[in-house]
């Protein structure tokens, strides 16, 4: 039977979960990013919020099925949003490295006229094409999108490869 005690203690434990799970994804961004000391606060701070709601979950009364349903769906909004946050509150960078299809010194120079440090090597050519550019940047992962749009406006079929950077020592990083 669906009580006002139910819906109430429902309610409690998904957005409860949303924010320990959205707390429990940040932590993991921060732990790969080497940021361990505010990650064992979030862990800390996580988990007394898990436990708290577990044992919230274990002993309410009424029907199972809504306790799971609200415990599994702040899960599931927790992940997403924890994901979402995480994007716009760790800052960082990202290695591109870019392979062009040919050999453009107009396209370098555009990009760096938009800011962007370039590391460039002549790459040999292909069986698949001629000689042709390999490039590399560090950008920051806010201006990626902008990044890789300038290099298709030039070279459409530029293979493009982003990986997540843990740090950097020296060099000039431009925009």
């Amino acid at each position: 039977m669906i009580t006002p005690a139910l819906i109430k203690s429902c309610l409690i434990i998904f957005f409860c979960r949303i924010i320990d799970v959205s707390m429990g994804t940040f932590r993991m961004v921060l732990t790969v990013k080497e940021k361990s000391a505010l990650a064992g606060i979030i862990g800390f701070i996580e988990i007394f919020i898990w436990y708290v709601v577990v044992k919230d979950a274990i002993s309410s009364e009424g029907p199972v099925i809504a306790i799971a349903i609200a415990y599994a769906g702040g899960f599931a909004c927790g992940t997403y949003i924890g994901t979402r946050l995480s994007k716009f509150l760790i800052s960082g960078s990202v290695s591109v490295q870019v392979v062009t299809t040919d050999r453009n010194p107009d396209m370098l120079k555009a990009v760096r006229d938009e800011g962007y440090a370039l590391t460039v090597v002549d790459a040999n050519e292909s069986e698949y094409a001629g000689e042709k550019y390999m490039i590399f940047a560090s950008i920051d992962k806010k201006k990626l999108k902008e990044f890789e749009t300038l290099i298709k406006k030039w070279d459409e079929h530029a293979f493009i490869l982003v990986q997540d950077a843990k740090s950097y020592r020296g060099g000039y990083f431009g925009k």
